[in-house]
Order: structure tokens, then C-alpha cells, then sequence
């Protein structure tokens, strides 16, 4: 690409984007980075063009004819078709002003396109006659005149003039239109290169990563399967630990009956206190069986003590055990829910691995 006779009139810096060539709908970025892009123009063929330079490579080189339109699809992004290159360019600037300005400059390079094409038709009809009848007109098939054969050499050496200006313009032509091409071409070489050299690699990688998947896909199944067998042990177990619910029941019912006994055995302690203290007792004898019998249900009231004290402890310790035992399944059950997500996840990435070979 040669700029040593074009200028850079406007330029900016954008991050750019190509349509993929395949679905005509995703934008494939063309790097990593933002680069400069710039309006340049050729004041010897009088054309104007966008190009971006990445590296070594064009990564833009459009010339900008009438017919273009720069299409704003946001307020940061825009685009426009070139039809030479058989593509179309997208850029994404930093801010809504950086597009503005690169919008107004793409439509005034636009008329100056249209204003050189049609001074250069204007030009070229006004330098060849000739040439702007044979655009317009068909001309007749050479006749001999009957002024004699003087004139008929005459008509003949303007037709050839006519055909040499023509075959001239269309040598130029082809030589412009060449020029382009071949930077066209440049660009899109090395673009598939990069492109066929990033999906090697891909498929390198992605070769070097199935057996590991696949190996840790056998892993993940088989701790599944292990955490699926240790579910159904626990389950299993609550199953038979259901009936403990009866003797938790029973166990309950007797410590309610107990507390009603030692109530009951302290009331009629109390009382036995009070007639103590407040009558007089007429045999001494009568005095001990009363001193006998109050230390017997004494010595009772503590027995009953004692065993509520061990049947609490029994319902307490049966409480901790079931409560340990529905953490643990808890926990097994999250687990197996994690496992089993990444395990998904493992095949989708395996069924798309495959889709994409």
C-alpha cells in the first residue's frame, strides 16, 4: 500500500469489527486493541479511503465511493459495507462524540467522492468528444462515402482514435481497480493465516484436553455413584430409626408422669411437715413410724429424680443424634447437587468440543 502520494485528512482510534463472512450476523473483532483509524486521500487518482493498519497488516482498507452509508447502531458503535471488499466494517469508539465526528467526516468525504467522480466524467467528456457519443449512442458501421475514398481513410483513422482513448481508460481503470485488489487481497491472506493458525492451535489444545476431560468426567461418576450409595444408607438408616419416635414418645409421657408423682410425693411431704409442726404427737412410737415413712418417700422422690434426670438425658442425646444424622444428609445431598451440575457442565463442554471437530 502506497501513501507516499495520499494524506491522512481525519483520524481517530476505535476498536474494529468485521461481519463473520459465514452467518452475516456476528462481528468477529479484528484485535485486541483500539487502533488508529484514518480518512486518507489520493490527489492523483482522487479518491478517498479508510484504512487501519494492525501490525503488519491492513486491517481496513476501504475506498469510500456515493453510494456508501456509515449507519449509526448505538450510541458508541457504527458500520458500513463496502462491496469491493465483499464485507462490512463495524468500529466501536469510546464515546458518542468520537462517533459523531467520525459520522460527519465519513458523509463530507462522501460528497467529495461524488463531487470528484462527477468533475473527473466531466473531464474526460470534455477532453474525449468521442468518447462521451459512444457512451451515449451506438455508432454506425463504417460506410463508404461517395465523396470518395479520401474521406472514407478519414472516418477510419477517428474510429481508431475513438478505440485507443477507450482501450486507455479501461487500462487505468484496471490498473486503480488492481492496486486495490491487491491490498484487498493482502489484508485477507493475512487474516486466513492468523485465523487458520488460532484454530491449529485450537484443536491442539482441544485434543490435549479430552482424555482429561474424559478422566475427570470418570471420576466425577464414580463419586457420584459413591455419594448416591452413601444417600441411600442414610435413608435406609432413618428408616429403621423411625420407630425411636414411639419410644420418644413414651419416654415423654413417662417423665410427664413422674413430674405428677414427685408433685404429689412433695405435697404429701409438706403436709406431713406441717401436722409435724403444728400438732403433738401422742406416742413416741408413732413418731418414728411418721419419721420412717417421710424418710422412705424421701429416699423415693430421689430414685424419681434420678430417672427423670436419665430419661431426659436419653431424650436429649436422641435429639443431638437425629439432628446429626438429617445435617449429614444435608450435606451429602448438596454435594451430590454440585457434582452433579459440574458434571453437566462437563458434558456440554464435550458435546460442543464434538460439534466443533
Amino acid at each position: 500500500m502506497s501513501t507516499t502520494r495520499e494524506q491522512p485528512i481525519f483520524s481517530t482510534r476505535a476498536h474494529v469489527f468485521q461481519i463473520d463472512p459465514a452467518t452475516k450476523r456476528n462481528w468477529i473483532p479484528a484485535s485486541k486493541h483500539a487502533l488508529t483509524v484514518s480518512y486518507f486521500y489520493d490527489a492523483t487518482r482522487s479518491v478517498y479511503r479508510i484504512i487501519s493498519v494492525g501490525g503488519t497488516k491492513a486491517i481496513i482498507n476501504s475506498t469510500i465511493t456515493p453510494n456508501m452509508t456509515f449507519t449509526k447502531t448505538s450510541q458508541k458503535f457504527g458500520q458500513w459495507a463496502d462491496s469491493r471488499a465483499n464485507t462490512v466494517y463495524g468500529l466501536g469508539f469510546a464515546s458518542e462524540q468520537h462517533l459523531s465526528q467520525f459520522a460527519e467526516k465519513f458523509q463530507e468525504v462522501k460528497e467529495a467522492a461524488r463531487l470528484a467522480r462527477e468533475k473527473c466524467q466531466d473531464k474526460t467528456e470534455l477532453t474525449n468528444p468521442a468518447l462521451s457519443i459512444t457512451s451515449h449512442q451506438v455508432l454506425p458501421s463504417p460506410i463508404i462515402s461517395s465523396n470518395g475514398p479520401g474521406e472514407d481513410k478519414l472516418f477510419r483513422s477517428q474510429s481508431a482514435d475513438v478505440e485507443i482513448t477507450t482501450e486507455k481508460e479501461r487500462l487505468k481503470k484496471m490498473l486503480s481497480e488492481g492496486s486495490v485488489s491487491e491490498v484487498q487481497w493482502e489484508a485477507e491472506f493475512f487474516s486466513l493465516q492468523d485465523n487458520n493458525t488460532k484454530l491449529v492451535a485450537a484443536l491442539h489444545e482441544a485434543n490435549a484436553n479430552v482424555d482429561q476431560w474424559k478422566k475427570q468426567l470418570a471420576a466425577y461418576q464414580e463419586e457420584t455413584e459413591t455419594l448416591r450409595q452413601r444417600v441411600a444408607e442414610l435413608e435406609s438408616q432413618g428408616a429403621q430409626d423411625s420407630p425411636s419416635e414411639n419410644n420418644k414418645e413414651e419416654l415423654s409421657q413417662t417423665l410427664e408422669e413422674l413430674e405428677l408423682l414427685i408433685k404429689a410425693k412433695d405435697e404429701e411431704i409438706q403436709m406431713l411437715k406441717s401436722q409435724k409442726c403444728g400438732g403433738h404427737w401422742e406416742a413416741e412410737g408413732e413418731r418414728e413410724e411418721t419419721l420412717q415413712k417421710l424418710q422412705e418417700l424421701e429416699q423415693r422422690n430421689a430414685e424419681l429424680e434420678q430417672r427423670l434426670q436419665l430419661a431426659e438425658q436419653s431424650l436429649a442425646e436422641s435429639l443431638a443424634e437425629r439432628e446429626k444424622m438429617q445435617n449429614e444428609v444435608t450435606k451429602v445431598a448438596e454435594v451430590m447437587d454440585v457434582k452433579i451440575f459440574e458434571l453437566s457442565e462437563i458434558r456440554q463442554g464435550l458435546a460442543k468440543l464434538v460439534e466443533s471437530n
